[in-house]
């Protein structure tokens, strides 16, 4: 099931708050995107329902197989712009605004090449 921008935000929101805290629940990532309560509990259905997440019965949050992946490719094209852009000069935080933006629509050929481009230190 294809995904809309916003439930790869959730996703990588997951994926970042499982690096810093460990432990995630919904209110976390409420206050993580700034997104009201009842907003985020209905994206975490639909996450449930299209197989990206499970919800434990503590309510802590899981990225599945699937939802680790779409996370993963999501939050690498974010930091890779990001840094890609503050390297040109844009300030971190209109960067990383930017970058995730851009992060959803870029194609993959776009992306291997920024990515080749930004390893070879050009």
């Amino acid at each position: 099931m294809a995904l809309h921008e916003s439930g790869e935000d959730y996703l990588e929101a997951i994926l970042v708050l499982q690096e810093q805290k460990g432990i995630v629940h919904s209110v976390d990532v409420a206050q993580h995107l700034g997104y009201s309560k009842p907003s985020v509990s209905r994206a975490m259905s639909i996450l449930r329902s299209s197989g990206h997440i499970v919800m434990e019965k503590d309510g802590r949050l899981c990225l599945t197989e699937e939802g680790l992946r779409v996370a993963d490719r999501i939050y690498e094209r974010h930091k890779l712009l990001t840094n890609w852009l503050i390297r040109l000069g844009v300030s971190p935080q209109t960067a990383a605004e930017d970058a995730c933006k851009i992060e959803h629509d870029i194609s993959e050929e776009t992306f291997r090449c920024l990515k080749q481009h930004a390893r070879e230190g050009k």
